[in-house]
């Protein structure tokens, strides 16, 4: 299978769809050399494409987050370019696998924090465990990080809320209760 085939395999249907993201997979899993098509298909024209390229790249690193390395500066510019909500969700997940130095970590908190006021609220709970991924990785994050998930679980949805509790039991304070708020 060759490249446009590949993202051929991307196109047609609506955005409640994954298409066929998981046969793509499958393919990509057998010929890992064809993982860079999926990073250039997250600056396809087609933003089904976009969407589902970043999908598969989202789920195929979960085991192999070594195949994001060479792409480092490109996804961390993408994630700051990017206004697809899509792209944003699955690019909060994906840059936390990244080896980044402490210049590109603080790019992409500064990139998460811009995602926690996105429209979308789906964006802003993966930007929030994002961020909290990031401060499990780097000890001189976790206070200022904790201060804004805290904040988050305080007056967000009710999934930031959730997912912000959770978070928060990861990066050291103890469980609070549903309405409690939470001192510093």
């Amino acid at each position: 299978m060759n490249k446009q085939t590949i993202l051929d395999a991307l196109k047609g249907g609506d955005r409640r769809s994954i298409g066929r993201v998981n046969h793509v997979m499958e393919i990509v899993r057998r010929w890992p050399a064809l993982f860079p098509v999926l990073i250039d298909g997250m600056h396809h024209a087609d933003e089904l494409v976009r969407m589902r390229a970043a999908d598969a790249v989202e789920k195929l690193t979960v085991t192999n987050p070594v195949w994001l390395q060479p792409f480092r500066v490109q996804l961390i510019q993408l994630a700051a370019s990017t206004n697809q909500q899509e792209l944003r969700w699955h690019l909060a997940q994906v840059l936390p696998r990244l080896e980044l130095s402490r210049r590109d970590r603080m790019i992409v908190v500064a990139v998460f924090r811009r995602y926690l006021k996105d429209r979308s609220r789906i964006v802003k709970t993966f930007a929030m465990q994002g961020l909290a991924d990031l401060a499990l990785q780097d000890p001189r994050l976790r206070t200022p990080i904790r201060r804004v998930i805290a904040a988050l679980t305080r007056t967000g949805s009710p999934s930031m809320r959730s997912r912000g509790r959770k978070l928060l039991v990861q990066l050291g304070i103890p469980r609070v209760p549903h309405h409690a708020p939470i001192h510093h």
